[in-house]
Parts: C-alpha cells; sequence; structure tokens
C-alpha cells in the first residue's frame, strides 16, 4: 500500500511475528514429556495463529470487517499469552512475548 501510515506496516509485522511465534510454539508442545497437560496450549497457540493471520490479511486489503476483527484479534492474542505465560519452555514464553506485543499494537492501531 503506497504513502501507508508507518503504524499500518509495523501492525502488520507484528501480527505476522505472533503468527510464527504461535506456530512454532503449537509444534514444540507436541514434544514435551506431558503433551496432555499442552494441549490448551496448542489449541489455543492454532487459534491465536489463524487469527492474526486473518486480522493481518483484512487490515492489508482495508477491509470495513477488519475493525471489528482487531478485537476479536486482542482477545485471543491476550487468551494466548495468558496460556502460554504459564507455561516455563522457551517457547511458550517467547509465545507470550510476542502475543503481548500483538495485543499493545492491535490496541494502539485501534485507538
Amino acid at each position: 500500500m503506497k504513502n501507508a501510515p508507518v503504524e499500518y506496516y509495523s501492525l502488520l509485522n507484528v501480527l505476522a511475528r505472533c503468527v510464527v511465534a504461535c506456530e512454532y510454539c503449537a509444534d514444540a508442545c507436541l514434544v514435551e514429556p506431558d503433551i496432555a497437560m499442552m494441549v490448551p496450549c496448542i489449541r489455543t497457540d492454532r487459534d491465536c495463529a489463524d487469527i492474526c493471520r486473518l486480522t493481518a490479511a483484512l487490515i492489508a486489503r482495508n477491509s470495513p470487517h477488519a475493525p471489528h476483527l482487531i478485537k476479536e484479534c486482542i482477545e485471543v492474542c491476550q487468551k494466548c499469552h495468558d496460556e502460554c505465560a504459564k507455561h516455563p519452555h522457551d517457547h511458550c514464553q517467547q509465545c507470550a512475548q510476542a502475543c503481548q506485543e500483538c495485543v499493545n499494537a492491535c490496541e494502539n492501531y485501534a485507538a
């Protein structure tokens, strides 16, 4: 998008980083010793990655539905942060951080 504000590109980058962190975390959870304990984390990671991908797509195409989806993205990213923050694994902690950055970026963009 030519002449788009810096915040636009910044948000798209944060959303993309969150997708990658969530996908990596979900995959890494599958090799943890107690996979059953990691199921909520894996499910939340997958939901978060999906909503971040969709949010980025709607923002990129200037969809009138983007503002509503950003609110949902904030909610899912916060839930993913909260779930991942419970676990000591590096991949979970990195995902929690990426999700918090995404929450902050979406809130700033929506303001």
